[in-house]
């Protein structure tokens, strides 16, 4: 009861985080003093980069291994097997899924999210395979079984509730399967202080003519959010980010950016329907029932604000509905049972009842026709402006 109690108020403390600084950060924020650089901007700086930053690039969505996935550097690849050695964090983790730091070599630590019962697991690597597929910009999240070294029992709960006791001593070599490790997109954060990511309001501040996104290529990533149910989408859940090349820095130590990136870094809340607490994640039952517009007529997405979200029923232009209505029919129906199958949807055991009235086990061809189903609606549809 303690353990739960302790994890219910770090959640209402996140929340509360969260609803400070839904929109964006504070204008009366202060400015750093000394050279600015790219994690410590003023409010002003990070605006005028967020002006020019880009959502889309150009992808030959037909020709993709989505099974394989995005291409990763050799160091960064991750097998079907993987062998880490836990890390105990430096402070504790937040949040209510399963996971935990894991080094896989001393250069190179990762985040490990598991569990059979955890969506997140399955709805990460669907969404982020899903939006690279598209064009759009997502980590990485690659399937794999973890063998753990040094590992505590429960490895979540020593690395958050039990974060103050110290470090864990029941430990030993532990496999957990399923299981993803996250790779991050390369480059650098762009951040104020006391202010990480980007809220999806925001996106109003791209201005096409200074280089930035265009608003169909905007509204078609608010219309993919919508069609996932990407219902957690506080603030931290994206990240503004400066590739390395396009990192600019003057004589003082001023950075500045000359073109940064969107990236949406946490899409563990998906492929289920916008909850207040964000509690449903890859349940084909739920996704199957959640609309995509709440009025068709005006092509607005439905889509509810979650306690931590920041994307609240969009309205959707019809640039952005034909953008995204394009992509998706790029993708052919082996490329969506490969999503589904990266994903290991089966592992969820989640069941429906089938035409002949009795309970049966879901499998990868649920999800796709229901994601066909969906697909249809956003094609079929017309949007007023």
């Amino acid at each position: 009861m303690m353990r739960d109690a302790v994890a219910l108020a770090m959640l209402v403390f996140t929340l509360v985080g969260c609803a400070s600084g839904r929109f964006g950060p504070s204008a009366n924020t202060e400015a750093p003093k000394g050279p600015h650089t790219l994690t410590t901007l003023s409010v002003a700086e990070r605006k005028q980069v967020m002006e020019r930053a880009r959502v889309w690039q150009a992808i030959n969505t037909a020709s993709l291994d989505l099974i394989k996935g995005p291409p990763l550097r050799p160091a960064h690849r991750i097998g079907a097997e993987s062998t880490c050695t836990f890390v105990y964090p430096k402070k504790p983790l937040t949040g209510l899924t399963p996971k935990f730091r894991c080094a896989l070599t001393k250069a190179d630590e990762v985040k490990v999210k598991y569990g059979e019962k955890n969506g997140e697991v399955y709805a990460e690597v669907a969404a982020s395979r899903l939006l690279w597929a598209l064009g759009f910009k997502a980590d990485v999240m690659a399937p794999t079984r973890v063998t753990c070294r040094n590992c505590p029992e429960d490895p979540f709960a020593a690395s958050s509730v039990d974060w103050q006791r110290g470090s864990p001593t029941n430990l030993a070599t532990r496999v957990f399967d399923p299981a993803i490790i996250e790779r991050e997109v390369a480059g650098k954060a762009i951040e104020v202080k006391d202010y990480e990511g980007w809220a999806w309001p925001e996106l109003d501040q791209i201005r096409e003519r200074g280089g930035g996104a265009t608003r169909a290529q905007i509204d078609a990533l608010k219309l993919i959010a919508v069609f996932i149910q990407h219902s957690d989408s506080k603030p931290g859940q994206q990240e503004l980010v400066c590739a390395d090349a396009r990192v600019r820095k003057d004589a003082r130590g001023n950075e500045t950016c000359a073109s940064a990136w969107l990236v949406v870094k946490d899409l563990g809340g998906s492929f289920g329907k916008a909850t207040l607490l964000n509690t449903s994640k890859m349940r084909l039952g739920d996704w199957d029932g959640a609309g995509l517009w709440k009025d068709g007529q005006a092509c607005v997405g439905d889509l509810p604000r979650s306690l931590t979200g920041s994307l609240d029923n969009p309205v959707i232009s019809e640039a952005g509905r034909r953008f995204l209505a394009r992509r998706l029919t790029q993708l052919s129906d082996r490329q969506l049972r490969d999503l589904f199958t990266a994903s290991r949807v089966e592992k969820r055991g989640e069941e429906i009842t089938g035409a002949d009235g009795r309970k049966r086990k879901v499998v990868v061809d649920d999800w796709v026709r229901v994601f066909k189903r969906k697909r249809a609606e956003i094609v079929s549809a017309r949007c007023p402006r």
